[in-house]
Parts: C-alpha cells; sequence; structure tokens
C-alpha cells in the first residue's frame, strides 16, 4: 500500500514544478520504459514540459509504445529542475543519466524494488506493489486522470511484463483487477501481447538457441547457468535486448531451483541475471554484490573474470538452497 504522505509529496512536486526530466534505468525494460512514458503522458497532459531520458536506445520490443520515439539519450536531454526516476532501485541504474539527477534543484523516485534505500528528495516506494506502473495506475486515481488510451497501454505493458503476464508469484489480485479495469475500457491487450511476447526478431531466436543448447547444470540440476560473450553474440549479429528472457528460459527447466545468465558486457564487465522459484531469495546474491532487485528476480554486475563469477554465483546459489 502506498504511503499517503509519499503520494501527496510526489503530487505536489508534480504541482509545482513546470518541467521534468524522467529517468529509466539501464538494460531498460517494460515496467521503467512503460511508467516513464506514462507519467511523461501525465505531465504533458497538464500542460507542462517533460522529457524521458534513458541510457540507451529504447528496444525494438517496445518501439510500440506511446511516445517512445521521443525518449532521449542523456547526452541530448535539457535536465529540467525537477527529475522522477522510474523503476530505478538505486543511483547505480542510471549511469550516463546520473548527471541529470544530481544537477537537479528537485529529485523524486516512484519505485517497488524492496532494496530501495530512498535516494531523492521525496521517495514513493511500495515493495509489495507488481510494478512501478501499479504504483504510477494509482497515482493516476489519486489526481482524477482518466486511465485510457496511450496511458493504459504504458500502464499495462510495465505491470505485463514485471509479472511475466501475470504468471510470476508477484501477481496480485490488485494488479489483476487493473488489468481487467485497463481492458474492459477499451485496451487492446491482444495486440500488446503480440508485440511483446510474440514478435521476435530472427538474431534472437537464433542467439537464444545457442545460449540454451550450452548452458549447463549444476548441483543435481538445481541451479541452471548460462553465458554469452560479447564474440559469440557479435556472431550471430545479435544485440543486447536480443538477451532479453534468456535467464527465465534457463528456470523453466524443471530441476532448476535458481537460474543463472551471465553475459559479457563490451566494457569487459559481466552481467549477471538471477531468478528462482520461491526457494532461495536471489536478491540477497545481488545485493552482495552491489546489485538488487526481488526475492524471484535480481541482478548485479561482476568485475571478476567469467570463471570468478561463475564459481561465486554458484557458491552463493547454493547456499540459498541450503538455507
Amino acid at each position: 500500500m502506498s504511503d499517503p504522505a509519499s503520494v501527496k509529496a510526489i503530487i505536489e512536486g508534480i504541482e509545482k514544478f513546470d518541467a521534468f526530466t524522467l529517468i529509466t534505468h539501464v538494460s531498460p525494460d517494460g515496467d521503467t520504459l512503460g511508467s516513464a512514458l506514462a507519467m511523461y503522458l501525465l505531465i504533458t497532459g497538464m500542460g507542462k514540459k517533460a522529457e524521458v531520458v534513458c541510457d540507451e536506445p529504447v528496444p525494438r520490443i517496445y518501439s510500440f509504445l506511446p511516445c517512445a520515439d521521443r525518449v532521449v539519450l542523456p547526452d541530448d536531454a535539457k535536465g529540467y529542475d525537477c527529475v522522477i526516476t522510474c523503476d530505478c532501485a538505486d543511483i547505480q541504474r542510471f549511469r550516463k543519466t546520473e548527471r541529470l539527477f544530481r544537477t537537479a534543484k528537485h529529485t523524486m523516485l516512484i519505485d517497488h524494488h524492496f532494496t530501495n534505500r530512498g535516494y531523492a528528495d521525496v521517495n514513493l516506494i511500495v515493495p509489495d506493489a507488481a510494478a512501478a506502473c501499479e504504483i504510477i495506475y494509482d497515482l493516476y486515481r489519486f489526481m482524477d486522470k482518466p486511465i485510457a488510451g496511450d496511458a493504459a497501454v504504458c500502464l499495462y505493458t510495465g505491470i505485463v511484463t514485471d509479472t511475466g503476464n501475470l504468471t510470476y508469484s508477484n501477481t496480485t489480485p490488485k494488479c489483476i483487477r487493473m488489468v481487467a479495469d485497463m481492458y474492459e475500457n477499451g485496451l487492446n491487450i491482444t495486440e500488446i501481447n503480440r508485440y511483446i511476447y510474440r514478435t521476435v526478431p530472427y538474431s534472437k531466436t537464433r542467439l537464444q538457441g545457442f545460449v540454451l543448447s550450452n548452458m549447463k547444470l549444476e548441483h543435481d540440476g538445481k541451479i541452471g547457468v548460462a553465458t554469452l560473450t560479447v564474440a559469440e553474440m557479435e556472431g550471430f549479429g545479435a544485440t543486447n535486448e536480443d538477451c532479453e528472457g534468456i535467464v527465465d528460459k534457463v528456470r523453466d527447466v524443471d530441476s532448476v531451483r535458481v537460474a543463472v545468465f551471465i553475459r559479457e558486457g563490451r566494457d569487459g564487465t559481466f552481467k549477471v541475471s538471477l531468478r528462482s522459484k520461491e526457494c532461495a531469495d536471489v536478491a540477497k546474491i545481488a545485493n552482495k554484490y552491489g546489485g538488487g532487485g526481488h526475492p524471484a528476480a535480481a541482478g548485479y554486475t561482476s568485475h571478476d573474470p567469467l570463471s570468478t563469477t561463475i564459481a561465486n554465483v554458484l557458491r552463493d546459489a547454493e547456499e540459498e538452497l541450503l538455507k
């Protein structure tokens, strides 16, 4: 449940300032983009200025989102007085957009990660929300703004992508009722689901087949580990966004309780994505290395060599399973 004082402070900030910079996190997903664009529509609908800033271009899979073509890179951002971060658990998730946050006169955040300790002037954190878009759905209601058309597309996208199309353990009756409400008010969920789940580039299909065919099962099949190097990705003509969903497919293996996907970055670091089947808290593993997330879905960046990264995460995952 949202803290009434925080909700009031967010609304007061929106009413007070005339221009806003909305920040998304790196490796943008449906929730960070959906929540930022929903806020963009809310703010510009009030006759105010707003910009959505992302550290990298909008992934093809989310190019259908309303106003996605207006998302700008950090170097092209104006940097308005009030900054609102959307679905960003910590400042490390900003990268190049951090300067916009640091130089703003007023900062606010809207997030649902329980690992978020509150780094802005105003912090609206709702850990029991399935997605940041669920919080913004409530914000629309508090402000008596209609949830239809483009706003509904953005909010629905964030909710369904963060809940695995309403199948993950974070799915609640509340978010299902939100989806039902938007559906009853004309939202074309069939079309959006086709964009998100049924439109797959050939490069992604080939890449994911390669990665999954080389995954390893450890500790009696309870831990699944898949890896991908930059060279391997380039060999398929694939991009980072083609890697989305791989860790979930590792988790789908029947014996796997903890799924690990390790992807090399061009800077030599490794992005470690973690998933679990409710028998291990992978957020604890991620927190150990400066990352974050939820008990069933988390991630972090490793600065160690690949062999060390694998050894560390296997040890940590096994310890979690033994608890």
